[in-house]
């Protein structure tokens, strides 16, 4: 349990009150949630206001490049079996959102936290988390994010010496070499679908060698640690090898993932696996992923697929054919204005569902589904896509953009 914290200084109470303010102001102008304006305002006006408000909390982190606004919600909903808890639930995870979630934290007792793979290490050091959730690192957003190899040895770097324990997925070899310089880690087999970042050592640069669920890497002898959690199928084995099952109402093996890593992290703060699992069965949606929606009399249900690793993962959870799918593709600040990544989608694994392309950038991705010989039609919106769409429920899969855009014309 956190501290006794010390009351918030006139300086900080008036920075707090600044940016709810501020927040309000932005949604009265259909703005947005106006977190991220909030915690800007209330930074300006307390450049150390993070601290201050984590100070009284359990603080655990999550980072990630898939899978993190997911996983924060799960392990948000355990902890709830042992406390008050506040999270950044909506997903703005660099400080000044997550200081404008804190804000309205003060009779919480615990801190669950999403924080951007580039401002783990600052947001650790002014939070000083109890706990620090690593899931995975894929490439993502190439023009404003390190390349995969460097991201982890900022990691590496900003965690060494934490107190913090460190719940990490030992399948990743990136997320080990990352988690490898704190001295209290707890190893999650999560698995790893996506590997085509992580063919190369990231200790000596060699080569890893990956016989059945193992890696290890011949030159200097990095390899996978022996996890004490485990995803086994339908089940989470704990470290005593007790097998809990997993009943959620999210789909996918990615999301059977998460709450493993889950259930350890509520685990290492004395909530039983039982438990915790139990609770995570509430979540239905996560910020609208995965939602069901009616729009102009057909159903869609909205799925976010932001870069190759997540894009795989999707297409593994969607119905087979001939299932009618929407994709939309858009390259703004916060999706990254690079779409090579389109290249590296297996969007072959689409054929046989009629498709319909949407979006700021649906021509860069209409030449990519032409060269994958894949049937699909060119739509200048949603509302064409859904009306010529064969019957049936629509698959719509959307980059983060392309996804909100999505959700602000359907409503959600």
């Amino acid at each position: 349990m956190a501290g006794n914290s010390e009351p918030l200084s006139p300086r900080a109470k008036l920075a707090v009150t600044a940016g709810k303010a501020a927040a309000a102001v932005s949604r009265a102008a259909g703005r947005g949630s106006g977190s991220v304006i909030g915690g800007k305002v209330a930074l300006r006006l307390d450049p150390d206001l993070l601290r201050r408000l984590a100070q009284h909390l359990d603080v655990i982190l999550v980072s990630a490049t898939n899978g993190k606004t997911t996983t924060t919600r799960l392990i948000a909903e355990a902890l709830r079996a042992a406390g008050p808890v506040v999270s950044n639930a909506l997903g703005a995870n660099m400080p000044a959102g997550i200081t404008s979630a804190l804000a309205g934290g003060s009779d919480a007792r615990y801190g669950v936290i999403e924080v951007d793979e580039k401002y783990l290490a600052g947001v650790a050091r002014d939070t000083e988390p109890k706990a620090i959730a690593l899931l995975n690192l894929s490439r993502d957003q190439l023009d404003r994010a390190a390349e995969t190899r460097m991201l982890a040895e900022k990691w590496r770097e900003g965690l060494a010496g934490t107190k913090a324990v460190v719940i990490a997925n030992a399948d990743d070899p990136l997320i080990v070499w990352a988690a490898s310089s704190s001295t209290n880690v707890v190893w999650v087999a999560a698995g790893q679908e996506w590997k085509d970042d992580a063919w190369s050592c990231p200790s000596c640069g060699g080569v890893l060698q990956r016989p059945g669920d193992d890696w290890v890497c011949a030159d200097c002898g990095f390899r996978r640690p022996v996890p004490t959690w485990a995803l086994n199928g339908d089940y989470v084995l704990d470290p005593h090898g007790s097998a809990w099952p997993i009943h959620l109402q999210l789909p996918g093996r990615a999301n059977k993932a998460n709450a493993a890593t889950s259930a350890a992290v509520a685990a290492a703060f004395g909530v039983p696996p039982q438990v915790a699992l139990e609770r995570m069965y509430q979540v239905q949606a996560v910020a609208g992923r995965y939602d069901v929606v009616t729009f102009e009399e057909r159903q869609l249900r909205l799925l976010l697929a932001k870069n190759p690793a997540g894009w795989l993962e999707t297409f593994s959870l969607i119905d087979p054919p001939p299932t009618p799918v929407i994709l939309s593709v858009n390259a703004r600040g916060a999706d990254g204005t690079d779409t090579s990544w389109l290249w590296d989608v297996d969007y072959t694994r689409l054929a046989g569902h009629p498709i319909c392309v949407i979006g700021d950038r649906k021509l860069d991705l209409a030449v990519r589904l032409e060269v994958a010989g894949l049937d699909f039609r060119v739509c200048e919106n949603l509302d064409e896509a859904v009306r010529i769409a064969p019957p049936g429920r629509i698959e719509t899969i959307a980059n983060y953009t392309a996804f909100q855009d999505l959700r602000r014309r359907v409503g959600n």
